[in-house]
């Protein structure tokens, strides 16, 4: 079922907001995910018009990843696909009632997207691990040109994705904080000490609430398949696009609550911060 009851839903927020994540449990419906995982396939295969493309470095370092070319040709290597609210597959997905009441539950109304991203890591290789190996970081800081710092991702998993595939690692409670640097993003290992992270494996279908300011980082795929996740960033339609070179970014309303229309797909190559 894709609502909450009251009680279930006041427990899973006060977990979030104790500890920067929670976990929703197995929500999307096999059918769902499998459409999402066969889109996400055909996406990496013939590209898409308005969609932004990152490919994973040969290295799997996060510091030689190339974060102006796009889409380079049909691979199944790409570590992120931005964009996805142009998408008709993943769109109906990311309009499903539970993420609505979620959303309603944080931000109230009216609530508009900030990203939806699909987030992958390709399977192991012969040649070693797949995927990119992804630094502790916050989702926020001044690099992301917004008025106001989104509150709320709600992640998706496509495939199980156990702790050798490079599941998600939190540091919990460190939302708390605000931002760990004046710029936000990469938390400088010096912050960071002999503190270890929670690994948060997950099973295909299964949804996480993450605070955007939460640390968090990821390693690489070491199994022969690849994980992948959606995540959806949802923020108060108040808030607006700051930046000054470019004009300045359109974000889409949710769940019948307003905000303006989709963002022109002339701006997809700009709509994402280095992560």
């Amino acid at each position: 079922m894709l609502t909450l009851s009251e009680p279930d839903l006041a427990a899973l927020l006060a977990t979030w907001r104790a500890d920067g994540w929670a976990r929703v449990g197995l929500r999307a419906p096999t059918a769902v995910v499998a459409s999402l995982a066969a889109r996400a396939d055909q996406l990496m295969t013939d590209g898409a018009p308005g969609l932004f493309f990152q490919h994973d470095a040969a290295t799997g370092a996060y510091d030689d990843l190339d974060f102006g070319a796009g889409w380079i040709g049909p691979s199944p290597r790409y570590r992120k696909i931005e964009g996805l609210e142009r998408d008709p597959v993943f769109r109906a997905w990311i309009d499903n009632p539970l993420f609505a009441q979620l959303a309603a539950a944080v931000i109230g109304e009216p609530v508009a997207l900030s990203r939806a991203v699909l987030w992958c890591k390709a399977p192991a290789l012969d040649a070693g691990p797949g995927g990119t190996e992804l630094p502790w970081h916050q989702d926020g800081g001044p690099f992301w040109g917004l008025s106001a710092q989104p509150p709320l991702t709600l992640w998706t998993a496509l495939d199980d994705t156990p702790v050798t595939s490079g599941c998600l690692e939190v540091l919990a409670g460190t939302h708390h904080g605000g931002l760990a640097t004046p710029a936000g993003g990469t938390v400088p290992a010096a912050l960071v000490g002999d503190r270890r992270g929670i690994s948060v494996p997950a099973i295909a279908g299964e949804i996480l609430l993450i605070d955007n300011l939460v640390w968090h980082r990821s390693g690489r795929n070491h199994t022969a398949a690849a994980r992948r996740a959606l995540s959806v960033t949802v923020m108060p339609a108040t808030v607006r696009c700051t930046r000054r070179r470019r004009a300045p970014r359109q974000f889409v309303g949710l769940y019948g609550t307003g905000g303006s229309t989709s963002v022109p797909t002339t701006a997809a190559s700009t709509l994402s911060p280095r992560e």
